[in-house]
């Protein structure tokens, strides 16, 4: 079957060989967010685009595309930066992480839950100021079913490709919806009772390898990481790269910066404006519509809203209140986002 639209899921059996990575934005080139610019880690704050990041306590680490301006690794010309803000002692409930959600509908082809589950690869670029053990984590929607896999940086800032392949889970329950599929966490550092041992499918709720290394106890380590692809199979493949408007709109799905207006004289003061505003792509879900820059001091408050749609996914209204224009030719547009995360 030929996929058409990005919301038909990103891969199927006949279309393994084009569509093989199920995440979205591995080589970290799309950032909508923040354009480059670094941010302090706050739970569920996102970095660049899908990535996304887990803080337990505010503001010990930052994160930035193509933090420290180091050479990425062959083939690539971003990566996603993490750096810590202190030397934090992490408490035992504490995670700090960066994590992308993968959606139910691009991996219902694994058949996890069932018995006839099917085994993922894993692999990536990593550059690390600290050598040892670090994990990533493997999580169902319900968070009661975990995978801990372990891996060493062994020399200090040169990046390393790591590949992992772990068997698909024939027990729990893993969503084929458009709700989170595949938790998948990069830890950066884990409490106590936050963690467990690697290598194994446990009923548990956990986020990394006892023992690994803790990136926020050490002020200034850094934590670089691009070409992230995770894949049905045992045998890791070349990065699959999309065309950068592909892997746009595959984001855009999730999150997007949109924007709308009018033009032109309006021949009435302190009236009230509406504009429907198409997006680029539909969305996974409803989203949350939050105003980012409104222009032209047209009118005393710009808001949008998306409960006046009928098909939320699609479009959003954009008002403007107490316009005082009055038959002068201005402008009114507002700038904002719309997010469907998962």
């Amino acid at each position: 079957m030929t996929l058409t639209t990005v919301d038909a899921g990103m891969l199927n059996s006949q279309s393994q060989q084009t569509w093989r990575n199920r995440i979205i934005n591995g080589a970290m080139v799309i950032d909508q967010r923040n354009a480059g610019a670094s941010i302090t880690a706050n739970n569920t704050t996102f970095s660049v685009d899908r990535f996304k990041m887990l803080a337990s306590v505010a503001s010990k680490f930052t994160s930035q595309q193509n933090a420290g301006s180091v050479t990425p690794p062959t083939g690539f010309i971003n990566y996603a930066g993490y750096t810590s803000s202190s030397a934090y002692s992490v408490g035992a409930a504490e995670v700090f992480a960066v994590q992308q959600n993968i959606e139910g509908l691009n991996i219902f082809d694994f058949e996890w839950g069932t018995a006839s589950a099917q085994p993922i690869t894993l692999s990536f670029w990593v550059r690390a100021s600290l050598t040892g053990t670090y994990s990533v984590v493997f999580k169902n929607s319900a968070a009661n079913r975990s995978y801990v896999a372990s891996y060493t940086v062994s020399a200090s800032n040169t990046w390393e490709q790591k590949t992992i392949t772990i068997a698909g889970d024939t027990s729990g329950t893993w969503l084929t919806t458009s709700g989170i599929g595949l938790r998948l966490y990069f830890t950066l550092a884990a409490g106590s009772t936050q963690v467990g041992s690697a290598g194994s499918w446990q009923a548990a709720d956990l986020y990394g390898v006892t023992g690994g290394i803790s990136v926020v106890g050490t002020n200034g380590a850094t934590f670089y990481i691009t070409g992230v692809q995770l894949e049905k199979g045992s045998t890791a493949t070349s990065f699959d790269y999309r065309p950068y408007g592909t892997e746009l709109q595959l984001a855009q799905r999730y999150f997007e910066i949109a924007s709308g207006g009018w033009q032109g004289p309006v021949y009435a003061t302190d009236s009230d404006m509406a504009v429907s505003v198409n997006y680029a792509v539909k969305k996974r879900a409803n989203p949350t519509l939050t105003v980012l820059t409104s222009f032209e001091n047209c009118c005393s408050s710009v808001t949008a809203n998306n409960t006046l749609d009928n098909d939320p996914t699609v479009s959003a209204t954009v008002f403007a209140t107490n316009v005082f224009l009055d038959g002068a030719n201005k402008v009114f547009r507002a700038r904002f986002s719309s997010a469907a995360e998962l």
